[in-house]
């Protein structure tokens, strides 16, 4: 493939990032941010359109997932969504499988188009991880994606393993599994913070803590950062 065209298809990536992002944020009324009415309306609506027809509401967030992904968007976001819409059993479930197939394919579009850069900008920071990953690049990918990526931003982090090379079905299934744990905390989260808006009349942020469903994830989190902290220490030294 010549330079230029990889130049154009980049742009026009770029573009469709830029474009997605402006769309998707020019639909919330920034106005009302601190009004907890405004919360509740959402969530009312957001109960009624969900129950409607869950299949297809599935089907919707797990493609636009996917969108979302590759156009190196924030993971967190759609945790917390997904666990809101869909409890933190089944958000877990269709997150999981989304945000993993949205990586594997930012992936393989960063590997085709963008390797040489991606390899100017960070093989020299990431080369000593090198021959480490390509002895056995499922186990030690796992343990990357199960540290939570080392404290590297998401998007950042679905790209780095291009200077590995990693094959596409280690990564997905490496990624798919690493993601579970922390996934279903996020989801939690968003489940705790859905039921605390429907039964709540005013915003108590004291109360939103002290909800079970809130800080019992919380401090399951933080033990997975403990373990995180471990595992980076064991294989990333």
């Amino acid at each position: 493939m010549s330079k230029n065209l990889k130049i154009t298809l980049g742009a026009i990536y770029l573009f469709i990032l830029i474009s997605f992002l402006y769309f998707l944020f020019s639909k919330f009324d920034i106005s009302r941010i601190d009004d907890f009415s405004y919360y509740k309306l959402i969530q009312a609506n957001i109960d009624e359109f969900i129950g409607k027809s869950l299949i297809l509401n599935l089907t919707l967030f797990f493609a636009f997932s996917i969108i979302w992904i590759m156009l190196l968007g924030f993971g967190s976001p759609i945790l917390l969504l997904s666990g809101i819409l869909f409890g933190k059993w089944l958000g877990t479930f269709i997150s999981t499988i989304s945000i993993s197939i949205g990586a594997l394919f930012l992936y393989i579009i960063a590997k085709f188009f963008f390797k040489d850069f991606v390899n100017f900008l960070l093989k020299d920071k990431f080369g000593k991880y090198i021959d480490r990953f390509q002895q056995n690049e499922f186990y030690y990918f796992l343990a990357f994606r199960f540290s939570g990526g080392l404290g590297i931003p998401f998007g950042l982090q679905n790209v780095l393993p291009v200077i590995f090379n990693i094959k596409n079905s280690n990564y997905f299934f490496a990624s798919f599994l690493g993601f579970i744990p922390h996934f279903f905390i996020w989801n939690a989260v968003g489940s705790g913070i859905n039921n605390f808006i429907r039964g709540s009349d005013s915003f108590n942020f004291t109360n939103l803590i002290m909800n079970k469903e809130i800080y019992i994830p919380i401090l399951i989190f933080l033990i997975f950062v403990s373990i995180s902290i471990l595992v980076k220490k064991y294989f990333f030294k």
